[in-house]
């Protein structure tokens, strides 16, 4: 455990020689050693030097780290922020898509005549010296100067010196390989091109969840579309900084670049990291790194980290936390079709020698999950978060906030609790049940119908799409991983139908779109149709017969469903008129 921030990642294996500088030059060549060197110095001073000096440090809290993300409701101004790109090239100064204040290294522009240093270097780093501090605030123009007015502020030897004063300014800087091929500080003060319309609107069209021309589509789908392609890319609908970040990095990626683009919000506290590992993946790779408390329930992994010297802060519990996620291409007819990213691996880095262990469990730990709820619907929870957006709230200490509390722990872990196992799923029911339909509270809900009832509609959906998910899987003959037969599937797909066509008083457009076609893809199986339904009943066994019979309360189930879906459209088409 480091006893200050300077401390960090000092046996990490950089060559330091003390806080800001070097005892050998840095020479790295590839975007992995770069991730590496700029970790180390970021985390030290973008996260561990803030949680050291400021003693109401925001730290993260586990739950934000796990998508669906959501907004941030503070900004906190005294905090770091920055953002930046690094490319594995040379740059091509007009050829670039984007703005920024060009550096020159002395390896482009130099070179030795007869022992002699060639004039042009004075003057390279004079025109460097001078394009930074263009850049930064008047007030540190003369510290600035006087700090860097004879070094080569290119070089990565420095960059941990003026990572400070990166600090102070508004956008992006900009790394790439010069040309002896090792990486240097290429620019400042960049603006990433955000063309925020076209990608949503092409990403939409390509969904299905928009159509040329059908503004009400649109108008219904934007927000849907708009935080699906966003959380793609790491975030939430949020700063023009973590915008233009994320529509950058989906640029770059179309383009077949070796990059990385690195973002760390005031709002957010979290250094997000873009990059391209293959030019095959669909997606860059994301990962966020934070500073987040372990809670204290888990006991093993608490002994864990402290045996191998991994907490920042031993009595709050707090580690330097990595996270790293998959993408997942839209589906429209998967009942979890807002899942656009799931957490691949967790990582707990030691703060000083730079090494992870990636084994432990520090967000999706599902008995914490339930415990926490527990402490919602019972009023013991301590913490805020924020309510379809625009809301703050604060503890759990009315009736009120449960619900707001309850209806946004529903919806960020929705796909969770849809997915997750059945005993899971059990104690999550036992918990809101127990809470929802609790006699006693009847008369304190009667006071929020409006906010009972969207927890209640949120429950609905939840309850629906795991039958949906079952559903899913019976498509393809599999339940808990194991085949079985089509006499199964289909008694089983009957009586999920005959149960949703009830639940169905609750109507999810999405939800009934999915289940019809899953039935339908069912009912379409070549080998069930050409073996058992298309034949005479006299050419059937015993068996074959029972499939046919299952098949044809399935039709019938699943003309019903298509019935109230029809009559349901008809009469939203009337009011409409």
């Amino acid at each position: 455990m480091p006893k200050h921030w300077k401390d960090a990642f000092r046996e990490c294996g950089l060559p330091w020689k003390d806080t800001f500088s070097f005892s050998e030059p840095i020479s790295i060549t590839n975007l992995s050693e770069l991730k590496d060197f700029l970790d180390a110095v970021q985390i030290t001073q973008c996260l561990l030097r803030p949680f050291f000096e400021k003693e109401d440090y925001p730290l993260v809290e586990r739950g934000e780290l796990l998508p669906s993300f959501e907004s941030d409701f503070f900004e906190y101004k005294d905090l770091p922020g920055f953002s930046l790109v690094a490319f594995e090239r040379e740059l091509q100064y007009f050829s670039e898509i984007f703005q920024f204040d060009i550096l020159h290294s002395l390896m482009d522009v130099t070179f030795k005549a007869d022992g002699y240093a060639c004039p042009l270097e004075s003057c390279t780093i004079e025109q460097n010296v001078e394009t930074i501090q263009n850049r930064i605030p008047r007030k540190f123009h003369e510290l600035f100067k006087e700090e860097f007015g004879k070094v080569d502020t290119s070089v990565l030897d420095y960059y941990p010196q003026l990572l400070p004063y990166i600090l102070e300014m508004d956008r992006a800087h900009v790394l790439a390989l010069d040309s002896s091929g090792f990486f240097h500080l290429a620019g400042v003060y960049g603006s990433f091109p955000s063309d925020l319309d076209p990608e949503i609107k092409r990403f939409g069209l390509r969904a299905k969840k928009f159509e040329v021309g059908n503004h009400k589509k649109y108008e219904q789908n934007r927000l849907f579309v708009y935080h699906y392609l966003m959380e793609l890319y790491g975030f939430t609908i949020c700063s023009e900084r973590r915008t233009s970040s994320a529509l950058f990095s989906r640029r770059l990626h179309k383009a077949g670049e070796k990059f990385m683009v690195r973002v760390l919000g005031q709002t957010d506290r979290v250094i997000t990291t873009i990059s391209s590992t293959s030019t095959k993946r669909r997606y860059p790779t994301v990962e966020k790194i934070a500073l987040v408390q372990v809670d204290e329930d888990q006991s093993e992994v608490i002994r864990r980290l402290e045996e191998g010297g991994f907490f920042v802060d031993r009595k709050r519990h707090v580690v330097i936390l990595r996270v790293t996620y998959t993408q997942h291409k839209f589906n429209p007819e998967n009942v979890r079709q807002e899942r656009a990213l799931s957490v691949t691996k967790q990582e707990v880095i030691h703060p000083i020698t730079g090494r992870s262990i990636d084994d432990l469990n520090i967000i999706k730990d599902t008995t914490n999950m339930i415990l926490r709820l527990n402490d919602i619907v019972r009023g013991e929870y301590i913490g805020h978060i924020t309510y379809k957006r625009i809301e703050l709230v604060e503890n759990t200490d009315t009736e009120e906030k449960r619900l707001k509390f309850l209806y946004s722990w529903l919806s960020k872990h929705q796909r969770r609790i849809i997915s997750y196992s059945d005993e899971f799923y059990a104690n999550v029911v036992r918990v809101l049940e127990g809470y929802l339909y609790d006699a006693e509270k009847e008369e304190a809900f009667d006071s929020y119908k409006a906010l009972y009832h969207d927890v209640q509609f949120r429950y609905n959906y939840i309850e629906q799409a795991r039958k949906i998910m079952v559903l899913e899987r019976l498509k393809k003959r599999k339940i808990k991983g194991e085949k079985i037969p089509y006499a199964e599937m289909l008694e089983q797909s009957v009586d999920i139908l005959q149960e949703l066509r009830f639940d169905i008083t609750t109507y999810f457009e999405e939800l009934v779109a999915s289940m019809i076609s899953i039935t339908e893809a069912i009912l379409n199986d070549r080998y069930l149709c050409r073996n058992y339904i298309t034949k005479r009943d006299d050419d059937l066994s015993e068996y074959g017969l029972g499939i046919k019979k299952e098949y044809g309360k399935l039709v019938s189930l699943l003309d019903d469903i298509k019935a109230i879906r029809k009559a349901r459209n008809k009469s939203i088409e009337g009011f409409d008129l």
